[in-house]
This record gives C-alpha cells, structure tokens and sequence, in this order.
C-alpha cells in the first residue's frame, strides 16, 4: 500500500484527524504530508479544515476512484481484452469502470463507448481513439453519473454485445447490490441493452451488502476482481454460471 492510499484508509477510518498526527503515524515529516495532503485535495478526496484532514463524502466519484485504484487498475487492464478495436461497448458508472474507460482510450483504435456517465466522459475527453455517446438525464453531482427515466429511455434504443458495470455489494440470497434506488434502476435498464453484463470490482466488494438489489446472478456472464476474493465466494459464483476472473 503506498503512502497517498494509507493516508485515504486513515482519514476514511477517522472521518476527520490532525495533520500532525497523521505525520507521526506515517513517520514522515509535516512537509511531506502536507504535500500528500495537496494531492488529495486537488482530487477532491479530502480537505483540510484548521489544521485536520477531513474527509469528503465517501459517495463522491473521486474519492472511490482513489480507493484501491493499483487492484482497481489492474482489473480494467484484464477487463480491456475483451474488448476489440472497433466495437461499440457500453460502460456504466463506477471507478472501475472509469480505469476500463481509460484503458480502451490508451490501447484501443476505434471503440465507441455509450455511457451515462458525465465523469468518464470527462476523464478521457482528449483521447482521439474512442468516441462516446454521453446519455443524458437527471445528474447526480456526487457520483458524475446521469439517472432517471430520461437515460432508460435513450438507452432502450441501443444494443450492445458488453455492457460493463460496477457494484457495491454482494449478497447470495439477493445477488448483487447496489447503494442507490436510481442508480441501480438505470443500471439495470442498462443490462436489458446488451446481452453480456460484466461486473468489473475489487474484493473488498464481496464483504459488503448494498441497500438495493441490483443484478441478478443470472444476469451477469463474467466478473472481474482481484485475487484476494474469498475462495468460497468465487466457488458460489461458479455454481449461479457466472465466470470469474482474477488478477
């Protein structure tokens, strides 16, 4: 874990915690961590308040983004292979996703990606090699994301053969889960697009229970995590048909 993704896990953690503190528990000097400190800041992770560190809402897109992202990386480089040059794929918010975005943006030649997601459309607006199709709808500022009656009704007018997608839970009673009613309810507008939904998540994932149902284990073909998913949790998924790939 590096220095920047402690400090994320410590001020999640605490919620809010002074900056001298934080330079003691890391044994650096305040220099160094009011460096670190400016990044996160700059990324809208956290901000600093009379001389404490304090957390964003843990809802906002760049503070999820920053959470694992070295497994969350490494899972959308894997997740980019399925992909071929010159496809149309749709992508549904998420940091994952979001790093999946990023890797057919670098790598690929061609791709069309159709999402409702104003930060992944942000996030690679430079890149040359990919075009996207930004559904619109009714935004919801913490997440960058579009939702709503709007975005299922574009979205009913395209098919696709990958739809990949993020979650916030897991539960083997009710599938997978997510942490809002809307959101969830266009994701799952979204899979009636396409005939293959890809989960793309880290592990932590598979130790928490999101408030909404979301996808069905029958709805999902493959799911992409990292290698510290739980044995058992990839022998259940393998039992409901669904292929999973580690990295």
């Amino acid at each position: 874990m590096s220095r920047v993704e402690e400090i994320i896990s410590i001020v999640s953690e605490n919620k809010k915690i002074e900056v001298n503190e934080l330079a003691e528990l890391l044994q650096v000097s305040r220099v160094t961590i009011r460096k670190d400190l400016d990044k996160l800041e700059a990324r809208g992770i956290l901000h600093r308040q009379h001389g404490f560190a304090v957390l964003n809402n843990q809802d906002d897109i760049n503070y999820r983004l920053a959470i694992n992202y070295d497994l969350k990386r490494k899972i959308a480089k894997e997740a980019a292979k399925l992909v071929k040059d010159g496809e149309t794929v749709m992508i549904e918010s998420g940091s994952t996703c979001t790093l999946l975005a990023v890797e057919l943006a670098h790598h690929k030649r061609d791709v069309t990606i159709i999402t409702n997601s104003n930060f992944i459309a942000s996030y690679i607006r430079k890149a040359e090699s990919v075009k996207i199709l930004l559904i619109g709808g009714e935004y919801q500022k913490d997440s960058q994301v579009n939702v709503g009656p709007l975005v299922k009704k574009v979205i009913s007018d395209f098919h696709v053969d990958k739809l990949f997608v993020g979650i916030d839970g897991f539960d083997e009673q009710r599938g997978f889960t997510g942490s809002d009613i809307t959101r969830s309810d266009t994701a799952n507008t979204m899979m009636t697009s396409a005939d293959n939904t890809i989960v793309l998540t880290d592990s932590s994932k598979f130790s928490q229970v999101g408030v909404v149902s979301e996808f069905a284990f029958e709805d999902i073909s493959k799911v992409y995590t990292d290698s510290r998913i739980a044995k058992e949790k990839v022998k259940f998924l393998e039992k409901q048909g669904i292929k999973v790939v580690t990295v």
